[in-house]
């Protein structure tokens, strides 16, 4: 059977959440369509720097901004910068004062989801494909053979959108970059040098073709990842289903760094996971497509080296749930207010990732970062 939604968000993450939660602050009623099985199946670890000028905007603009205050990491903001013979080249404590406060993104999701109207949510419904109907109304499937019709659809569907066709031929592309991620639960207690190392907040090691980045979580583990510059089929090389010759295959590629680095790598809980850095091209946009757009990754996926893309994510649903309030009745004039704006945003951050990938995996990038951190050269 086939149902009516007059506005239908694909994509349950931070973009599709956002967007729900403005909407909904205007009167105005959003279905949430999401593969995932329920908001339990999986854990959303891993954690967020919000930033003054796009995360907080969109969180004032949902009306979470005090909540979202109670759940900031104290210290997250906190960072380390290393070298591979685990040398500091620079280092800062959090005193409470800098404008990205970091939160788990886990947390983040809940407050999202703890905002919204019992029923917003549909899960099992992963979308398969879509169509157009005429008349800016479109049709979307599902894997379960069901399907609905909308008058707005907005793809907020990640990285492999199923809507991202109806506007645009653009994939992803591999960056040359894959990471592994790792997690040390309990660090203080269980991991207690590699938690000396890793410190409060966030931490890089470089040396311009490998690094290691990492975050204290709320929870107070470890979470890592591993990045290498390497051919897109070479973790396709890994048997990840063996969590100990993953390990040494990760290691083998940091034979020569420090002891303290192959140390994380051995200690880590299971299982690793292996994920491939893909980016849209810098500058992507498409032709006012009638009664369709895009969020977030969907829109404008990028590198994760500036951490702009959850933050670029919720200010894209801010800012169409904006634009949809400003121009009620009227969906093309909303989604050409929203555009308008989303491009060149989406064009700026996605250059400013696509240069911070280039800083961090080129030459001698824990000296060039140091520099730009403190405004002086380093010795």
């Amino acid at each position: 059977m086939t149902t009516h939604h007059p506005i239908a968000i694909i994509g349950a993450g931070l973009s599709g959440l956002t967007l729900a939660r403005v909407l909904h602050r205007h009167g105005i009623p959003a279905t949430v369509f999401d593969l995932e099985p329920d908001r339990h199946v999986r854990t959303q670890g891993g954690m967020l720097d919000i930033h003054e000028d796009s995360g907080q905007v969109a969180l004032r603009a949902a009306g979470l901004y005090e909540p979202f205050r109670a759940i900031v990491h104290p210290g997250g903001q906190a960072m380390r910068l290393l070298g591979r013979d685990a040398a500091v080249a620079f280092q800062e404590e959090d005193d409470g004062t800098g404008g990205r406060p970091e939160v788990d993104r886990g947390q983040l999701r809940d407050l999202l989801l703890d905002s919204l109207p019992g029923g917003t949510i549909r899960w099992g419904a992963k979308a398969t494909g879509a169509r157009p109907l005429g008349d800016g109304r479109h049709e979307v499937s599902f894997a379960d053979g069901g399907t609905i019709t909308t008058d707005l659809l907005v793809g907020a569907d990640g990285a492999w959108s199923r809507i991202r066709p109806l506007v645009s031929p653009a994939r992803p592309a591999y960056t040359g970059i894959s990471f592994v991620e790792l997690d040390l639960l309990d660090a203080d207690t269980r991991h207690p040098d590699s938690a000396a190392l890793i410190g409060g907040g966030f931490f890089i090691a470089l040396d311009g073709e490998r690094g290691i980045l990492a975050h204290r979580e709320s929870d107070g583990s470890l979470h890592i990842y591993a990045a290498l510059r390497a051919e897109q089929g070479w973790l396709d090389g890994i048997d990840f289903t063996d969590p100990a010759a993953a390990k040494a295959a990760l290691q083998h590629c940091f034979t020569d760094w420090d002891a303290a680095f192959q140390q994380l790598i051995a200690e880590a809980d299971d299982p690793l996971v292996p994920r491939h850095i893909h980016a849209l091209p810098v500058g992507h946009s498409w032709a006012r497509v009638p009664g369709v757009t895009l969020m977030g990754d969907a829109a404008h996926l990028m590198s994760p080296f500036a951490g702009e893309g959850a933050n670029l994510a919720m200010l894209d649903g801010a800012e169409l749930g904006q634009a949809i309030a400003d121009h009620r009745g009227d969906v093309e004039a909303a989604l050409t207010a929203y555009e308008k704006a989303l491009f060149p945003r989406g064009e700026a951050s996605a250059a400013e990732s696509a240069a911070s990938l280039e800083l961090m995996f080129g030459p001698d990038p824990v000296t060039r970062l140091a520099w730009m951190f403190t405004g002086r050269p380093q010795n």
